[in-house]
């Protein structure tokens, strides 16, 4: 087993001002997801500089705001139900992917109807830099000690020395996560983009790949204590997310090749 290293959340002290690792990896994916669409946009063409730079403002706005509202409405609905204020108390954490990726849709569809664009065309330019920032945010729960896995006695697990996590041996499944949802999800978009012509075929892969991916994790991940395993003691919210995620990309390529075949 391995011992978390002594990593402090907090990357830098400015005076009052505290910048932690997970602010600078929503900033270093957001950062590195917009280069990577500006080089896209070249290869594909039809998006100018400034189209690239709204649709990722778009994108990042839509991200945070459904992450934000997802989790209230998903994981927190009593707490934040009493007091609705707290959620824009964001410094005390509290996110969910898959009301992110909500926000994300809506706020894309949004873009795509002020610019005259197909809402599945926008998507499919933008979703293969979504795994960028999935791989950020993975490591950074890794460094702040939050969403561990289930109690392990495997080689690489690793002992969190957080008192929550009961110092006992864990997966490390914010680090699984960083590799399939971040890693091997942006292999398998960015081969299907290069592949594919079809509209829709990517943005289908990203949720169905992603909604796979998630929900094989959960089963060696610690559910959140507060709400813990669902249906019979193994089901976990983030599963039952998972499943319109997977469902939606199905009837997407369904829908594909009936527009193929017509």
């Amino acid at each position: 087993m391995i011992v978390f290293p002594n990593i402090d959340p907090v990357a830098l002290n400015l005076g009052p001002v505290a910048i932690h690792w997970y602010g600078i990896a929503y900033i270093v994916g957001i950062g590195l997801g917009w280069l990577l669409l500006k080089w896209r946009a070249k290869r594909v063409g039809g998006w100018s500089p400034d189209g690239v730079a709204d649709v990722v403002f778009f994108a990042a706005i839509g991200g945070v705001l459904g992450g934000r509202i997802g989790y209230a409405l998903f994981y927190n609905f009593a707490d934040y139900a009493a007091a609705p204020w707290q959620i824009f108390a964001v410094w005390r954490g509290g996110m969910s992917f898959h009301g992110g990726v909500v926000g994300f849709i809506i706020a894309l569809a949004l873009f795509a109807r002020l610019r005259f664009r197909d809402i599945l065309t926008t998507t499919d330019f933008v979703v293969p830099a979504v795994p960028i920032g999935l791989f950020f945010g993975r490591i950074a729960n890794f460094v702040n000690q939050e969403l561990w896995g289930a109690p392990t006695d495997l080689p690489w697990a690793v002992v969190f020395t957080h008192p929550a996590a009961g110092a006992i041996a864990r997966h490390p499944s914010q680090l699984y996560e960083a590799l399939f949802e971040g890693i091997f999800l942006f292999i398998i978009l960015w081969f299907v983009a290069c592949r594919s012509s079809s509209t829709g075929v990517v943005s289908a892969t990203f949720l169905i790949g992603y909604g796979i991916i998630r929900a094989g994790i959960e089963f060696v991940r610690e559910p959140d204590r507060h709400i813990g395993y669902l249906a019979d003691g193994w089901v976990t919210m983030g599963q039952v997310l998972s499943v319109p995620m997977v469902a939606v990309g199905i009837f997407i390529l369904l829908f594909v090749r009936s527009q193929r075949s017509a």
